[in-house]
């Protein structure tokens, strides 16, 4: 556990089962209207968007990966940092995870991959850690390079161990630049759909150079 001093009080923690409904809620906001379609695709409900949430952390990146949280001094998250780690099983994940889905979720995405074929695409070649970063960011009070420090120094950390190579993915190019001090190079926007992006900044193994 980290404790930040900056204008308001941030403390980094790993976050447990009990902290799965308030990530939840960072990344899927209650909303009484649906998530916006994929083209070609039916409409994704909200609540069944927030369950997949919450068995994808229950299930998949608490036992196999790391996530930690930056908390208020008032208990309340301002952000979450979810790390995945390389595949290293004979299942990939998105087979292994549909399928809990698909049991899990009468109506389940049986045949959605866990992550969007462009983040796929978008990736390096070769196996590398995953960091998802979601939360209240846009409270720039909190939301600075050194709580985006703290968030992610655990994970990184591990990633160093392995001389991995890293990616962060965020809902925005400017909080995608909160990470550069970091080593993350200049962040690349992928369309998910139309209307939705996301930023991804990729960080070489320490050690290696990277011109960008």
């Amino acid at each position: 556990m980290t404790t930040l001093q900056g204008i308001l009080r941030t403390t980094v923690r790993a976050a447990g089962l009990v902290d799965v409904p308030a990530v939840v809620r960072l990344f899927v906001p209650p909303s009484p209207s649906p998530l916006p379609s994929v083209p070609g695709d039916s409409a994704v409900d909200w609540e069944q968007a927030q369950r997949a949430m919450r068995l994808m952390l229950a299930h998949y990146a608490l036992e196999e990966g790391q996530v930690w949280v930056a908390e208020r001094a008032d208990g309340r998250l301002l952000a979450a940092g979810i790390w995945l780690p390389p595949d290293t099983e004979t299942e990939p994940p998105d087979t292994r995870f549909g399928g809990l889905l698909s049991r899990e979720l009468a109506n389940g995405p049986q045949d959605r991959p866990v992550l969007p074929a462009g983040l796929r695409e978008a990736g390096p070649d070769g196996p590398h850690w995953k960091v998802v970063i979601a939360g209240e960011l846009d409270d720039t009070s909190a939301w600075d390079h050194t709580v985006a420090a703290g968030l992610l120094a655990p994970g990184l950390r591990a990633v160093d161990d392995q001389a991995a190579t890293a990616v962060a993915i965020t809902v925005s190019a400017r909080h995608a630049d909160q990470v550069r001090p970091l080593g993350f190079r200049r962040p690349r926007e992928v369309r998910l759909m139309p209307g939705a992006s996301v930023w991804l900044t990729t960080r070489q193994p320490m050690g290696t150079t990277d011109p960008h």
